[in-house]
Parts: C-alpha cells; sequence; structure tokens
C-alpha cells in the first residue's frame, strides 16, 4: 500500500508527495510536528499539516532569505532571526565570519530538539558560540529591543496560529525600532498566486510599507511551497537591495551556493506584471 502526505494549498489544489515512512509525530503546546520520509524530497517537516521545509529544496528558500541582505548591507555584526527553528537560516548566517552574535527567538523549544534529530541538514550550525536562542515569543521579545541589530530575518511560519502575529502592522513598527539607523530587515512574504494567499501577501506588504522607507519584493521558486512561486520583503531604513547591491565584496568571498547569485539576486526584484499590481493597489492605499 501507498502512502502519501497531502497538504490543501487551496480548498481546490492539494500537494501530494509519497512517504516512505513517518519519523516523527508529536504535540507541543503550541502545534502539532510532524517529519516523513519521501522517496522524491527526502525528510520533510510539517507544522499543523501544513509543509514547512524538505530536504531537497530548502536551500533555495534559506540562501534567499539570509544572502540577499546579506550582500547589500556593509557590515552585519549583529542579527535577529524570529523563527528558524529548523536551524536554515542560521546555517547560512554562521558562514560570515564578520557576524558576531545572533539572536534566534523560537516560541516552540520541540520544534528545535526534532529538527537537532531528524533534520540535521538544516540544524548542523545551532551549536555556533555566536547563537543565543530564547524560547519565547517573537512579537513579546523584539518590543523592548532598541537600536540593537544590523540585520532582522522574520523566518515565519503562515499568517495564522503561532505566526500570526509577526505579520502586523506593531511587530513591524518594532523591528523598525530594533534596528540601528542603516538596518534592514526581511521576512518571507507568502505566495501572489492563490486569492487567500495573495490577500495575506497584500497585508503584509502595506503594514511594511506604512512601517519603512524603503520595502520592495522579491520571488523565489520553491517547489514545495503554495503555487511554486514566493516571495520575500527587504525593508530598509537606508539600504535600497539593487543600487547599494555590492557584488564584487560578495562574490570576493567565495560563498558557494546552490540557487543565489548575485545575478539572480537582480533578476529576483524584477516581478511579474500581476504581481506588481497586486503591490502596487496596496502601496496607493498608504
Amino acid at each position: 500500500m501507498d502512502f502519501w502526505f497531502s497538504e490543501a494549498q487551496t480548498p481546490n489544489v492539494k500537494l501530494s508527495i509519497k512517504v516512505d515512512k513517518q519519523l516523527f509525530s508529536g504535540k507541543s503546546e503550541f502545534q502539532r510536528i510532524d517529519v516523513f520520509e519521501a522517496p522524491e524530497f527526502g525528510r520533510f517537516l510539517t507544522l499543523d499539516g501544513y509543509m514547512m521545509l524538505t530536504e531537497k529544496d530548502e536551500f533555495i528558500y534559506h540562501e534567499m532569505i539570509t544572502h540577499v541582505p546579506m550582500a547589500v548591507h556593509p557590515k552585519v555584526r549583529d542579527v535577529l532571526v524570529i523563527g528558524a527553528g529548523d536551524g536554515g537560516v542560521i546555517r547560512e548566517l554562521t558562514r560570515y565570519p564578520e557576524i558576531e552574535h545572533i539572536d534566534m527567538v523560537e516560541i516552540d523549544p520541540l520544534v528545535v530538539e526534532v529538527c537537532k534529530k531528524y533534520l540535521p541538514q538544516t540544524s548542523c550550525r545551532l551549536n555556533d558560540p555566536r547563537l543565543t536562542i530564547h524560547y519565547e515569543d517573537g512579537v513579546r521579545f523584539i518590543r523592548s529591543c532598541k537600536d540593537q541589530y544590523d540585520l532582522i530575518i522574520v523566518d515565519s511560519t503562515d499568517p495564522f496560529g503561532p505566526g500570526e502575529g509577526l505579520f502586523t502592522r506593531e511587530f513591524y513598527g518594532s523591528c523598525y525600532n530594533a534596528l540601528r539607523e542603516d538596518g534592514i530587515m526581511v521576512n518571507q512574504h507568502e505566495s501572489p498566486f492563490y486569492a487567500e494567499d495573495a490577500v495575506a501577501c497584500q497585508r503584509a506588504h502595506k503594514r511594511i510599507v506604512e512601517s519603512f522607507p524603503i520595502s520592495r519584493v522579491y520571488q523565489a521558486h520553491i517547489p514545495t511551497y503554495p503555487s511554486g512561486h514566493w516571495l520575500f520583503g527587504f525593508a530598509s531604513k537606508k539600504y535600497h537591495p539593487l543600487r547599494d547591491l555590492d557584488e564584487t565584496r560578495w562574490n570576493m568571498r567565495g560563498l558557494t551556493c546552490r540557487y543565489y547569485t548575485t545575478t539572480l539576486h537582480k533578476g529576483a526584484f524584477y516581478l511579474p506584471a500581476y504581481v506588481e499590481e497586486l503591490l502596487r493597489d496596496v502601496e496607493q492605499e498608504c
């Protein structure tokens, strides 16, 4: 008998992946956590039945949410990561020797423990000495932070359940206050393709535009996320993601990536017409 994991991406669309076995199933005080092993995508993590990452395509998400701001900001020393319990963002950040300290705020300790045990590909740098893990609510944590970080990466779940508070105007305002005068915030911005996801994307973009003087959106292709077309938000007090991209500086590092390049960086900000229209509609309201 074949076993399949299915995620309803809309009421009319499902993503189904053939599964060899289930490696873990448990419930924390916040959510249900499952880890499966699949012949096509390797091990994958789901929270409350929603796909979070797979071993096969996680590199796309983690490279694009990390290296885009790192190629723009000239000197990142202190980083705040909200969410990211799987460790993929931390893995990419720790490749930069100039980063002095990383605070990771994850609401659910069980996610981290499960990923350490079952997803070593992403969690392999969670023991880096520059990292401090705080098991608390990200919204509450950041309220007390002022002028403290060069970069904030919001690696949140979808805008419901435990991640709902990470898409509010109050939260983005707190991120602005927590950044230094030339700080950058990057967040996952949902998909623009299906109607319900597009509304969430517009709502997040509107609230970020209201909080930051520079706000741009960029894209990546992630096969296991709804529609495969995924957006990220780049918000900054000072730096523009294209005009301030320093290709030579980043390429001289010699970092090897499987998805990110500085050429792709530039292209990622050139969005399809229907996405530009979605964003322009909410920008005009601000």
